[in-house]
């Protein structure tokens, strides 16, 4: 199984890359890993919200395989503990599924389309973060849950 980030649009801030850089080489000690961009909609500030979430949304589901298991990264999403979080991990690596993707939405979510897809929404917090914010902490908490599954020692209980 491998798993793979998906965002919309390009990562602008160098202090985010690095810390991408550093987490994403981390979480490839664990397991198959990988991060996809998927481009910014042209044109995007000529259109309605909800058109925006339906043209990202499509871009979206025009790359996803039947056999994936989509988890999008939501605000209204279930909320985990670490240690939470790393159980939910182990369970899901065991599925038979040959591709989880974690998704990032744009700056106003999902469309209709991409919510009937996924299989589990998720939210790091009650808290707002930006999409860009978002991915750094969904990579640290991927390499937390890692570690702990491993028992090893970068997160105190």
């Amino acid at each position: 199984m491998k798993l793979e980030l998906w965002m919309i649009g390009k990562t602008n801030k160098g202090y985010l890359k690095e810390g991408l850089a550093e987490y994403e080489k981390r979480v490839k000690r664990y397991l198959p890993f990988s991060m996809e961009v998927l481009p910014d909609i042209k044109k995007a500030g000529k259109l309605s919200v909800s058109q925006l979430k339906e043209k990202e949304g499509d871009l979206l589901l025009e790359r996803l395989k039947n056999e994936d298991c989509l988890i999008l990264l939501d605000e209204n999403g279930q909320q985990f503990s670490s240690e939470e979080f790393a159980r939910y991990m182990e369970k899901l690596l065991t599925q038979s599924h040959r591709r989880v993707i974690f998704q990032i939405g744009g700056a106003y979510g999902f469309s209709e389309k991409v919510y009937q897809k996924a299989q589990k929404k998720l939210a790091l917090s009650k808290m707002t973060f930006s999409h860009q914010m978002i991915r750094l902490f969904f990579l640290e908490q991927l390499y937390r849950a890692m570690t702990i599954l491993k028992n090893e020692p970068y997160h105190n209980s």
